[in-house]
């Protein structure tokens, strides 16, 4: 039985490093596969012949080869299987659709009014994000294989498997997301914002490659995610990366958490315009405009507004150079909409902090970058969490068969509400 468990169990990690190295890599061959993954050519070929009968992965053609048979070029099957991936931004949700190569087909972007937004409001906004991909790609939709959510806040994952979202700054205490975002039959994986940033960059991005990295998502909220020794850092309830909330001054401005002081307060999006603009209506600059009519002020030599960049800058550079010395990361990647306008304007800047306020080795070691998936960032992470079940072998992809008939059933269901 023992025996039996354990050939078992090493199958399933053979399949899922060889099915994880091709999304990674987009075209291989067998050889490239055993090297990368440390396995013999037998067990690449055994692995590959399972995915190709999964209709997950095939052969791409061939190329010639020097005194021997021509060398086949392997792929994944785009449309093999499709994930969703959810960007929730406190005033809007993007949903996202991507096949198996991680192409996005499709976007549905619904805006929200923060002041009312509540869980419930953001599972409708996805329903019908889903429910206009259905529309549009039925056979896409019927190879879904399940649904990412990033969201704001503490995501902590119960050994029954039951996921509960505390998210202090929306006043959202004890959110079951296995009740409010029960979107159907596909099911559903959600963690923080920061933590589905860094999976993205960590997987595609500026921190593929590094074992050890720092990914900060800076916009409204700051946060982090930590990469340790190749795995992403959870911490022991999923906290790990509450790095905005982290303390920089005793008695500073309030936060949205209910403390004072956090770094957050001091350089999180509308801290920044709130020090510019201390007497407009607060809902009225906040988010992404309030931010770049500053750093068009900031552009136009707005005295004031320069000096608080340079103000926030230094901040900033001393929050990250705490990062530094604490975790010595190879990379600091800044991502997130402030943060990645921070970078096309005061990178260097930014850098020069850090390396200022860090201990003189670390600072030395470390490199300060722009993330490099943009907006998509963040779903794109969402989306991730179902492609990695899948990749090992917790989620199934349908079968040929078994999507004709879901497609069939999603085209008789629209017809019905037409």
């Amino acid at each position: 039985m023992t025996h039996s468990a354990t050939s078992r169990d090493l199958r399933q990690r053979n399949r899922a490093a060889v099915f994880r190295r091709m999304v990674l890599d987009g075209e291989t061959t067998r050889a490239d596969l055993a090297a990368a993954c440390g396995m013999s050519a037998a067990t690449v070929t055994n692995v590959v012949n399972d995915l190709i009968g999964e209709g997950l992965v095939r052969e791409l053609g061939f190329v010639p080869s020097v005194g021997g048979r021509p060398i086949a070029r392997l792929g994944v099957v785009p449309d093999g299987a499709h994930v969703v991936g959810a960007d929730f931004g406190e005033e809007w949700v993007a949903v996202k659709l991507f096949d198996l190569s991680l192409r996005r087909h499709d976007e549905v972007r619904v805006e929200l009014d923060r002041r009312t937004v509540t869980g419930e409001v953001v599972a409708a906004a996805i329903r019908e994000a889903l429910d206009r991909f259905r529309a549009a790609h039925p056979e896409r939709m019927a190879s879904l294989v399940g649904i990412g959510l990033g969201l704001p806040g503490i995501v902590e994952h119960s050994a029954d498997g039951s996921s509960t979202l505390f998210a202090q700054t929306l006043r959202w205490r004890h959110l079951s997301i296995d009740t409010v975002f029960d979107l159907g039959d596909v099911p559903v994986f959600a963690d923080n914002v920061a933590k589905t940033l860094t999976i993205a960059e960590h997987w595609l991005g500026a921190a593929r490659g590094s074992a050890e990295a720092a990914v900060v998502l800076v916009g409204r909220g700051i946060g982090a995610g930590f990469v340790n020794g190749g795995r992403v850092l959870q911490g022991l309830s999923g906290s790990a990366g509450e790095w905005g909330h982290t303390k920089i001054s005793i008695g500073g401005p309030s936060c949205q958490c209910g403390s004072r002081g956090c770094l957050e307060a001091h350089v999180g999006g509308d801290a920044i315009v709130r020090r510019w603009l201390p007497d407009e209506d607060e809902l009225a600059f906040t988010g992404t405009h309030g931010v770049d009519r500053f750093l068009a002020a900031v552009a136009d030599d707005d005295p004031r507004a320069v000096r608080i960049l340079d103000d926030s800058i230094e901040v900033l550079g001393l929050g990250l150079a705490n990062l530094v010395n604490m975790l010595n990361p190879e990379r600091i990647v800044v991502g997130g909409w402030l943060g990645q306008r921070l970078m096309a304007v005061r990178g260097a800047e930014l850098e020069r902090a850090v390396r200022a306020y860090s201990l003189a080795r670390p600072g030395q070691q470390v490199a300060v970058v722009p993330c490099q998936l943009g907006e998509d960032a963040i779903a794109t992470g969402s989306a991730l969490l179902p492609l990695e079940r899948l990749i090992d072998g917790e989620l199934r992809a349908p079968q040929p068969a078994e999507r004709g008939h879901a497609a069939t059933r999603v085209a008789r269901q629209r017809n019905t509400k037409d």
